[in-house]
């Protein structure tokens, strides 16, 4: 899951395209001001002129020189915003422009990177997973109740009205849900709307198959020789804001899977991150498959939500042979 180096190169070059665009941008501000501002590119040039007038009393051992400056500086700015906003414009017009005020636009605050790239890292990741492609078509918008009958269309609803809710209340309830039941009854479906509704907030949405998931967490574990490459991995699965797991137990099951499993759900626990868990599996083979660790912290700490009927996949194509 790291970037490889044509990633992270295609990245960086993002962001030199926003200082482009927002530089040009603060250009094309400027000129306007300049042509539609009376005075005010006067006052911008006299600047100049001051400072170099006070700079040479400092030197000449003028000592309120500095302070004079300061001064003069400050009524220039109040001048200068005394203008823009007589001419109806903001006070801010001509101040720089940025996408990401928090990193100005260089992807990095102090050496480490943005939230900002990390997005754009998930999001660059994510697009490869297909991920994105699926959500066009798999979303709240395409949702359909017409495959369901009975007590299947009664989970269904509920499932639906939990997802909102999850949705709606996500940035400042903190929950995670677990969906379960037979084979093609829409678990992954219903995740996939919750991702592109979170994903299109603003929030930062990771997807794994279970098989990924085990995969990208051995190599987190004994993969020493890329130790600081897979770095980003883990914090993308520990500080994302929704993990989503999906197909659990399609995986090879073994001692170091459930412990990892029990670790990663107990640490996004911990830091109040959100998970969604899928799975074919039944409750009992749930706690039969893993462990009563597992089976606790998911019935303790999930909304559970079960989902049966026909398999909906199945359902599609013989309708479409038809």
């Amino acid at each position: 899951m790291p970037l490889t180096n044509s990633q992270y190169d295609a990245i960086i070059r993002t962001y030199e395209e926003k200082q482009n665009k927002n530089r040009h941008a603060l250009e094309e501000r400027r000129a306007y001001v300049y042509s539609h501002v009376d005075g005010f590119r006067e006052l911008e040039d006299s600047i100049a002129s001051i400072s170099v007038a006070q700079g040479r009393k400092l030197l000449e051992g003028d000592e309120s020189a500095l302070h004079e400056l300061r001064l003069l500086l400050r009524n220039l700015s109040e001048s200068k915003t005394s203008l823009l906003t007589a001419s109806g414009l903001p006070a801010d017009y001509l101040e720089p422009v940025y996408d990401c005020p928090d990193c100005l636009d260089t992807g990095y605050i102090n050496g480490r990177k943005c939230h900002c790239f990390r997005q754009a890292e998930i999001s660059l990741l994510y697009e490869q997973s297909n991920i994105s492609r699926t959500l066009e078509t798999e979303n709240f918008s395409t949702l359909s109740y017409e495959y369901y009958q009975g007590d299947d269309l009664i989970h269904f609803q509920n499932a639906v009205e939990t997802c909102k809710k999850f949705t709606q209340n996500f940035s400042f309830d903190y929950r995670n849900l677990f969906f379960y039941g037979t084979v093609g009854t829409g678990k992954s479906f219903l995740s996939g709307c919750i991702a592109k509704e979170l994903l299109e907030a603003g929030n930062s949405v990771i997807y794994f198959s279970a098989v990924g998931l085990f995969e990208a967490l051995s190599h987190l574990s004994f993969d020493y020789k890329n130790k600081e490459d897979l770095h980003g991995t883990y914090e993308d699965l520990y500080r994302c804001d929704l993990l989503i797991i999906d197909d659990l137990g399609t995986e090879l099951t073994n001692n170091f899977v459930t412990s990892q499993l029990f670790s990663c759900l107990t640490e996004r626990h911990m830091r109040k991150k959100s998970t969604i868990i899928s799975t074919n599996l039944s409750l009992e083979e749930l706690r039969n498959r893993y462990s009563d660790r597992i089976f606790s912290r998911i019935t303790s700490n999930y909304m559970i939500c079960k989902l049966t009927g026909p398999d909906i996949r199945i359902y599609k194509k013989l309708h479409k042979a038809e």
